[in-house]
């Protein structure tokens, strides 16, 4: 692949089309120009009071340029040029059609963040108030289907229009069960109906006077309005077609793998035109998240984009960092949303902001409002939970929207996140879209109250509903732009991705909620309707000069067919006996191999000052592990919001079982009568108290619960054969630490009992499988864990058992013999391992068995990627 200063040089030629770039599409608007020119001398009309109605605002320039070519070529001197304009542009350049210039307050206005607010009053108004946080979105995505074929009705005959396609409805949603569909239905009906458009200025009585000739140049799919003033002109209107290409352009067809296969194909092919000098490019965008890949790495090569269709408002940087000050709001906030909000406000310490989210993460507070009260020694958590409570409870209770709007300009000068927005262009569009700034707020309805889950809900709504688009660049080398928006551009290259089955189908779905019946009666367009018009789009695209369709063969891991009109080129390729497909665009390199190995570092600056069973069993599974996690401490940093998990279980049971046994010692210290009945209150009494203790959800916590009983019963009655054999509880969940030369072995052990010959066991505790502590048992040497516990008690006639507690099947201990002897073993391994540390043995990855599965050192050893 070229590098990027050589790519810059080579491109600088292709900023602009050639002169023979534009033949083809020359002819086509050649033609145009002809009939347009025959139609002001047939209809005797003035240009100058002609206008000629575009699909689409990009055909603008190219009708105008198209028109002054043909002028200059027909030697017209000092001709008038007609208006070339879309609908909009039109109806904008005459002005507003209502004295005021100003929308009534119920009317439709695609603008998301007022239809919103509309749409829950009209709700509110029906008697659906309490649905609205459901229905609203609905019903602004009804409406807006709705708002394209009533602003073509005469806005004198708009009412009556919609009164007859509701009455039609209502007579084909007769079934109760759609009674909730049908009144979204009526409303959104009568609301397209009862509002006014900027478009109705174009059906007054100054424009009909004013105009000598209408003229529509039909896109692939007729526009009503455009359609509806064709009627209402009558004479003084005509079509016109901007015909394809007569020759069909270069074809290239490129299967890729997946979707970053066919994103690198892509840019490849892009950048293969604009080196030949073939610009601009047509970069179709019918996949978003593959469109945003490829647009990444064209920029990343210094490519100049025209993107029209832009990205989701709510994508940005800009709405994530609002959204997340509102989702880090409620009382119920979770720990990480509030965390997440306070590492993007510049107000807060960012050093604070990290060592109060290790205590968080340390003491597993998983939402905010359990972060423990100020103290005297006021923690960092505890500062920042001071500093940020004041700007949290201030925004908690119900305001109308404008006082919303501006304590959340407030709330973000005071987090310090404002300025970022008044100078980055996403954080200015979401500004605009919410009417943050000063003063637009008036734009917004008043006297409407919200709660902060309402404001929450409109605030993202409108963020879903904005595009935002980037500043573009004064020449472009790509566009970026729909295929159904590449009639009649300037267009040298087509490079259309996504052309699968999914993003490219010959029959697309149609939008909204509406069924095919009721699209019918209400005259939108039929699924019919729509695949014609894709296939006008897919074969004008065919015929432009040159062409690239690429499509990717699978997708998670599923097949993934190539849409129907790329099976249909493939068809053709099989008749005429040739195979269609292209080359790799992408450039080979030639690079130098550096192989990865895996890392053996030396450890011996770094002192082992305290060992615990953990780390030693991390030591002796794989040394590398033991140098990453333990020596350099790069520990992971744990989940505050993962689900309980059967760890959570086993750390539960563990902390019941300690307070259950402390509560029985004190019962038997003092003689209380002790029936199953009354262990089973006790033990229940410290599961309580372990939930509560360990701040678990009850709703989380219930499949653990409902299998509760069962261990409950199973773990009693071997406790009761326990006891019967003599034992007797003397300690739990006992720290303890014993020097071993330089190192101090260190260890929380669950349980001991002293037996009735004075000797004490060491219990520990396990939730696992009974085949995983069989394995354990029966083979000593590579199980640590019960061994370091022995080792941390100074004790020659010691014992020591697992005991498992099971889900299905009855508590069990497993006694591990000969533990005395495996104690002196580990010790005298621990004292020689140590010491080779400290002598600057290498610690290698060993990248083998099950400790590689579930390991947290794996990305920082970068086994996946060993070479040797």
């Amino acid at each position: 692949m070229l590098q990027p200063a050589t790519l810059t040089e080579s491109l600088r030629p292709a900023l602009m089309p050639g002169p023979a770039s534009r033949s083809e599409l020359q002819l086509c608007w050649h033609k145009v120009m002809t009939e347009l020119d025959g139609l002001l001398t047939s209809r005797q009309a003035h240009a100058a009071r002609t206008v000629v109605l575009v699909p689409y605002a990009q055909l603008m320039q190219e009708a105008r340029a198209a028109w002054a070519e043909y002028a200059a070529s027909a030697v017209r001197v000092a001709t008038f040029v007609p208006r070339f304009e879309t609908t909009m542009n039109w109806a904008n350049s005459l002005g507003p059609s209502s004295t005021e210039g100003l929308p009534a307050a119920d009317d439709l206005q695609l603008d998301a963040a007022v239809d919103a607010l509309t749409a829950a009053s009209l709700l509110a108004r029906a008697g659906l108030a309490h649905q609205r946080s459901v229905l609203v979105g609905r019903l602004v995505e009804a409406a807006w289907s709705l708002a394209s074929l009533a602003a073509s009705q005469v806005p004198e005959h708009r009412i009556a229009w919609g009164a007859r396609q509701a009455a039609r409805l209502v007579a084909s949603l007769e079934a109760p069960a759609l009674a909730l569909e049908l009144a979204v239905a009526r409303i959104a009906i009568a609301w397209a109906a009862a509002s006014s458009y900027p478009s109705d200025v174009l059906f007054s009585a100054p424009v009909e006077k004013s105009l000598d000739l209408l003229v529509v140049i039909e896109g692939f799919q007729t526009e009503p309005l455009a359609g509806a003033l064709t009627q209402h002109f009558g004479s003084r209107a005509a079509p016109l077609s901007l015909h394809q290409p007569a020759q069909a352009g270069a074809l290239s067809l490129h299967a890729a793998q997946d979707a970053e296969d066919e994103a690198q194909r892509a840019a490849a092919c892009v950048m293969q035109h604009l080196v030949a000098g073939r610009s601009p490019v047509a970069l179709i965008a019918q996949d978003r998240v593959l469109t945003r890949r490829t647009r990444a790495m064209l920029a990343g090569r210094g490519v100049a984009l025209r993107d029209e269709t832009g990205w989701k408002l709510s994508t940005t940087r800009a709405a994530a960092t609002l959204m997340g000050l509102l989702r880090a709001l409620p009382w119920d906030a979770s720990s990480d949303a509030v965390l997440d909000w306070l590492k993007n406000a510049p107000a807060f310490d960012e050093g604070a902001v990290v060592r109060a989210e290790t205590i968080l993460r340390k003491t597993g507070i998983r939402l905010w409002r359990g972060v423990p009260a100020s103290t005297d020694l006021l923690t960092d958590l505890q500062l920042i939970a001071d500093q940020a409570a004041p700007l949290r409870q201030a925004l908690q209770r119900a305001r109308g929207l404008r006082e919303w709007l501006n304590d959340l300009r407030l709330a973000l000068q005071s987090a310090g996140q404002w300025d970022a927005f008044a100078t980055d262009p996403a954080g200015i569009a979401v500004l605009k879209a919410l009417r943050m700034q000063p003063g637009d707020e008036r734009m917004l309805p008043l006297g409407l109250r919200m709660s902060l889950p309402e404001f929450t809900q409109w605030v993202s709504q409108t963020l879903e509903a904005a595009t935002f688009s980037p500043v573009h660049p004064p020449q472009a080398q790509v566009v970026i732009l729909p295929l159904s928006q590449l009639l009649g551009r300037s267009i040298r290259a087509v490079v259309l991705p996504g052309c699968d089955e999914v993003r490219l189908p010959v029959s697309p779905e149609p939008p909204g909620m509406w069924t095919p019946a009721m699209r019918a009666l209400l005259g939108l367009p039929s699924r019919a309707e729509l695949a014609t018009a894709q296939r006008q789009a897919w074969q004008y695209a065919l015929h432009l000069p040159a062409v690239d369709v690429l499509w990717r063969s699978g997708e998670a891991g599923e097949r993934l067919m190539p849409s129907g009109f790329v099976q249909e080129l493939l068809l053709q390729h099989a008749k005429s006996g040739t195979s269609g497909w292209s080359p790799d665009p992408r450039t080979r390199r030639m690079i130098a191999l550096h192989p990865t190995l895996r890392p053996q570092p030396t450890a011996d600056a770094l002192s082992v000052e305290r060992l615990s069973a953990s780390a030693y069993e991390d030591l002796r599974r794989c040394p590398y592990r033991f140098f990453a996690l333990r020596q350099l401490k790069l520990n992971e940093a744990d989940e505050l919001e993962s689900e309980l998990d059967k760890r959570d279980f086993g750390n539960w049971l563990h902390t019941l079982l300690h307070s259950f046994h402390q509560a029985l010692n004190l019962a038997l210290k003092e003689a209380v009568a002790l029936d199953l009945s009354t262990r089973v209150a006790m033990i229940n009494i410290a599961s309580e108290k372990a939930t509560v203790e360990l701040g678990l959800s009850e709703s989380e916590f219930l499949p653990f619960a409902a299998i509760w009983p069962r261990v409950r019963a199973g773990y009693l009655e071997w406790l009761a054969a326990h006891e019967a054999s003599g034992a007797r509880f003397v300690a739990g969940e006992d720290w303890k630490e014993m020097p071993l030369g330089s190192v101090k072995l260190i260890g929380k052990i669950d349980r001991i009992d002293q037996m009735p010959d004075g000797s004490r066991i060491v219990l520990d505790y396990k939730t696992e499988a009974r085949s995983t502590t069989q394995a354990r048992i029966s083979d000593p040497q590579e199980d640590t864990q019960l061994t370091f516990y022995a080792a941390l008690l100074d004790d020659d006639t010691l014992a020591a058992a697992y005991v498992n507690i099971g889900e299905k099947e009855a508590t069990r201990a497993y006694h591990q013999p000969d533990i005395v002897d495996l104690r002196d073993q580990l010790i005298a391994s621990v004292v020689s391992d140590m010491a080779r540390i400290a002598a600057a043995a290498p610690l290698p990855a060993l990248g083998e068995g099950k400790a590689c599965e579930f390991c947290a050192a794996r990305g920082l050893c970068r086994k996946d990627f060993w070479n040797a």
